[in-house]
């Protein structure tokens, strides 16, 4: 994850208890207005359903009363006129007292649609869309009933003094009649309902306020804070990323793109705000121009190792043909053949190894490794124009891969090859000599093979080898790390070498 990303969830989390602490004030403040519309519901309800409860109670009182009067004497009109001036009082209430077959002896008639029969004695309440019926059969057959509409439930149950706005409904069990609607209640507001028990019919007064509303400055006030946590969260990201990421970024990509032998230049940079930063950068660059003095230092001894190293070779090489050239005057003036042909030896050998450090010299730029073919090539031509003159005929045939090799391999080589063809011409000084190296399976491995009829196994072949040669052919094979085969029916010595690879 981006270093600008974490430090933006850090200040989010850091920031996060200080938006959660401004939420919860604003969310205690709306729990407190909404226990204080409570408070006011509860005590408008409980006023408005006492007043409901004693104004029914006592009417239905006196309407008992007055069907028991009735009960015992259907032409008692002073009790009649009793329960009209009770009713009278109430705006739209209408009552009735009925024997069983239906006839009013006293009161209007008020239709009793879905009311059913009700047991001596008891009291019924019926609700539905209209208002409220109460019902009570006397112990003759003889029923009493009661009808209150909306309106005057309504004016019967209104709390005295200035009350705020409020819903009002009565209640039996799913039955209800609304004889208040509450206004005023939006699509966010929220309202308050508390219920209150009558002591007729199982009824029920429901009272409703508006609670607490969420208002738009509420809204605003909690988006507000949302807002600033996260402007907060933003700002501090900013901040950080403008002092220390992009710095760091740029420092980065300066870094990144050094090149030995530069200097980091801190203009490129541009203004870099944090003075830390700065100093960074600085000892970065302090560090690159220490680099480049040592590489300058570096590339100056690289050159006197070079020309010293030339230097030695050339050396070397004019010692060889030094060497070379006192050998072959002391060869001149020998007075016996043998003497001729021992200066002839030790002359072919300082070819051997000349040849060898020429080449090694020549392919040391690319320390690539030498080429065995152009190197045994010119060791045989060295060794042509050394032969003694009764080696006129000698013939070398090479059939020779390129391989490359390095300079222990080739000087054991030429030094093995040399003394192999030497053995031959001791033998018969024209006979023919043929050489070749061919690669293996193996990627790292070649094998060399010298075969002539001079060497087939004969007493003159044993003598020399065990006078003079088999030391010094067999130790050669030790430096090559491998072991020499002879095959002494074809005259062939065979061994493997180590290659560095092809040219």
């Amino acid at each position: 994850m981006p270093t600008g990303a974490k430090v933006f969830l850090i200040l989010v989390g850091a920031l996060l208890p200080l938006a959660l602490i401004a939420l919860l004030t604003t969310l205690q403040t709306t729990r407190t207005a909404d226990t204080e519309a409570r408070a006011r519901l509860r005590a408008v309800a409980d006023e408005s359903t006492g007043n409901l409860d004693n104004a029914l109670t006592n009417q239905a009182n006196q309407l008992r009363e007055g069907l028991t009067a009735l009960e015992r004497d259907s032409s008692d009109a002073s009790s009649c006129m009793r329960l009209v001036g009770t009713f009278a009082a109430q705006g739209g209430v209408r009552f009735a007292i009925a024997r069983d077959d239906g006839q009013v002896i006293c009161g209007q008639r008020v239709s009793l649609a879905g009311a059913g029969a009700v047991p001596p004695g008891e009291t019924q309440a019926l609700v539905n869309d209209e208002g409220l019926t109460i019902r009570m059969a006397g112990s003759r057959g003889m029923t009493a009933l009661a009808y209150y509409p909306v309106a005057a439930l309504n004016a019967m149950s209104r709390p005295s003094g200035f009350v705020p706005e409020y819903g009002a409904a009565l209640v039996k069990g799913d039955q209800r009649v609304v004889l208040r609607t509450l206004q005023g209640v939006g699509p966010l507001g929220r309202r308050e309902e508390i219920r209150g028990e009558l002591s007729i019919g199982g009824l029920e007064l429901e009272m409703s306020m508006p609670g607490a509303p969420i208002t738009s400055p509420l809204i605003l006030t909690t988006l507000l804070l949302v807002l600033m946590w996260i402007a907060a969260a933003a700002i501090g990201w900013f901040v950080v990323d403008i002092l220390l990421i992009r710095p760091l970024r740029r420092l980065r990509r300066s870094v990144g793109n050094y090149r030995p032998g530069e200097v980091i230049d801190m203009r490129r940079m541009g203004a870099i705000p944090a003075q830390e930063i700065r100093e960074l950068g600085e000892t970065f660059q302090q560090i690159s121009r220490t680099v480049q003095l040592h590489e300058a230092d570096l590339a100056q001894g690289l050159v006197r190792q070079t020309k010293l190293t030339r230097e030695v070779h050339h050396r070397v090489k004019n010692n060889l043909q030094v060497i070379s050239s006192l050998i072959n005057f002391h060869a001149r003036g020998a007075r016996s053949l043998e003497a001729t042909e021992a200066y002839a030896s030790i002359q072919r050998r300082v070819d051997a190894l000349a040849v060898v450090h020429r080449h090694h010299y020549a392919e040391l730029e690319e320390n690539r490794g030498l080429d065995l073919r152009s190197v045994i090539g010119e060791l045989a031509a060295n060794i042509r124009a050394t032969a003694p003159e009764n080696a006129a005929g000698l013939g070398l045939t090479l059939d020779i891969e390129p391989l490359l090799v390095n300079q222990d391999v080739a000087i054991a080589v030429a030094f093995l090859l040399t003394e192999l063809v030497e053995l031959a011409m001791s033998c018969n000084p024209r006979t023919q000599v043929r050489i070749s190296i061919k690669g293996t399976d193996d990627p790292e491995r070649a094998t060399l093979r010298v075969n002539s009829p001079a060497l087939v196994e004969d007493p003159a072949l044993q003598a020399l080898m065990e006078n003079r040669y088999e030391r010094v052919i067999f130790g050669l094979a030790r430096q090559l790390r491998s072991k020499l085969h002879y095959d002494p029916l074809v005259g062939a010595f065979e061994a493997a070498i180590a290659m560095t690879g092809r040219p």
